[in-house]
């Protein structure tokens, strides 16, 4: 794979993301729901000022950070891949890292800019364009994909995050760029170690 083809996927996998959340901030309260499958999948809009999976860290500051911390982790990957590119690493390593530029990219977008030019989604009030509610880097990510696969009313405190608010496994929302680094994060841990454990070359 070139950097043209890599290229190209990062931007197709941004253009899935950021549409979709567009669509979702656009046309969806705060709060509602699309039913996709019954009792098993959902497109809820909710927002989440912190960490994927609605992950919390502190307040403005918290916010902040995680913004910055998302610009700086993003410019290391673009800059192994640059390696991995000139070190003709396998399709399947430049297509992980590609994933999981594209999931941090995404959220940067919402992060920096979504409060700038949206105004504030409410659970009576959709948004739309040109009136920010927040400043540059304290932008709310949007947030969408809810699997509720049952409800574990037992669940173990030490496993509580596994549930959400009414206790079913798996509560939490996430949006395609999460999807993004969860999966390719999996994939490059399962079937792409040997390549790391063969070659370090590219990082010198």
């Amino acid at each position: 794979m070139n950097g043209k083809k890599l290229s190209i996927l990062i931007v197709v996998l941004l253009l899935a993301d950021q549409l979709l959340k567009i669509w979702i901030k656009t046309h969806l309260a705060l709060g509602e729901a699309i039913i996709v499958v019954p009792d098993w999948f959902q497109l809820r809009f909710v927002e989440n000022p912190g960490f994927a999976f609605g992950m919390e860290l502190g307040k403005d500051w918290g916010k902040l950070f995680l913004s910055l911390f998302r610009v700086v982790m993003a410019g290391g990957i673009a800059w192994l891949m640059s390696r991995l590119l000139r070190a003709k690493a396998p399709v399947g390593v430049l297509v992980g890292f590609a994933l999981i530029f594209a999931g941090a990219v995404g959220n940067i977008i919402d992060s920096a800019f979504y409060g700038l030019i949206f105004s504030e989604s409410t659970p009576f009030e959709v948004a739309h364009w040109g009136e920010g509610y927040a400043s540059l880097l304290h932008g709310r990510v949007v947030d969408m994909f809810y699997f509720p696969l049952f409800q574990w009313n037992n669940c173990p405190d030490w496993l509580s995050f596994l549930v959400d608010g009414n206790n079913y496994f798996f509560g939490a929302i996430f949006n395609l760029a999460d999807a993004y680094i969860s999966v390719a994060v999996v994939y490059l841990i399962l079937f792409q170690y040997k390549f790391f454990n063969q070659d370090d070359s590219f990082l010198s």
